[in-house]
């Protein structure tokens, strides 16, 4: 597989899990729609069918639509991305990339379908949650930490569903995040994943949206840092489980 094919799979995997997940925070946050004040349980619900959604678009290159559970699959020493996909600096690079720009691509694709209620919302604060993450208690270590268990979580059960006779694949994935989502999302919005967060933030700095304020760019590195940490440890874990837990019998 080319990686022209590999970046274009990322991107709109990408572009309609923030689609879809940054649609649903629009629902709830903005004032005057359908869902406003629909609360958490929506959002989490609403980001597991958009990591459903986008894994199937984006089955072909392996659908990771995250730049830490790429790291991740680096770090347990993997071979193969996808089927003919090595894993080297090149391929890595590329999906890096395309996972950014899908990122990038869904959030304004979904400002435009709210575009009435982000003119009318006076709240900045709510405006930038459509976008990106922020933290309830604000204090950079606890965030951090929080942010590297719940990516943490994510890529070693990811990896660890290879090991099982489920098959369960997207779905599998996509109850796994609403699980993420509710258990550990309280803290910080559960970015677990860079591009998610960053793509969609650089989308809130760049669009014409009234009234805006900051994109917070202080707290920006915590969900960039925070789900790389925690991928790679999910990776490294993952690949030594094996070798002290007896395998599931099939």
């Amino acid at each position: 597989m080319s990686l022209g094919i590999v970046f274009l799979s990322e991107l709109f995997g990408t572009a309609m899990l923030t689609l879809l997940g940054c649609g649903v925070v629009a629902n709830v946050a903005l004032k005057g729609t359908k869902g406003n004040n629909g609360g958490f349980l929506m959002v989490t619900w609403g980001w597991g069918i958009a990591v459903f959604s986008g894994v199937y678009v984006a089955a072909i290159s392996g659908a990771h639509l995250n730049p830490a559970v790429t790291f991740g699959l680096l770090v347990n020493g993997k071979r193969l991305y996808a089927p003919g996909v090595p894993v080297d600096f090149a391929s890595t690079l590329t999906y890096f990339g395309g996972e950014l720009t899908g990122a990038f691509l869904g959030a304004v694709i979904m400002w435009l379908a709210y575009r009435q209620h982000f003119d009318v919302e006076t709240e900045p604060a709510s405006q930038l949650a459509v976008f990106s993450t922020g933290p309830a208690i604000r204090s950079n270590p606890w965030n951090l930490v929080t942010e590297i268990i719940g990516t943490f979580v994510l890529v070693f059960v990811i990896l660890t569903f290879g090991g099982t006779p489920s098959g369960l694949g997207p779905l599998a994935v996509a109850l796994l995040v609403v699980g993420i989502g509710v258990s550990l999302g309280g803290p910080t919005g559960y970015a677990i994943n860079p591009a998610r967060d960053l793509g969609p933030r650089i989308a809130h700095a760049l669009l014409p949206i009234k009234g805006k304020g900051s994109s917070d760019w202080s707290y920006s590195w915590i969900p960039v840092v925070g789900p790389l940490i925690g991928g790679g440890l999910g990776g490294l874990v993952a690949a030594i489980v094996p070798f002290i837990v007896p395998a599931i019998p099939h």
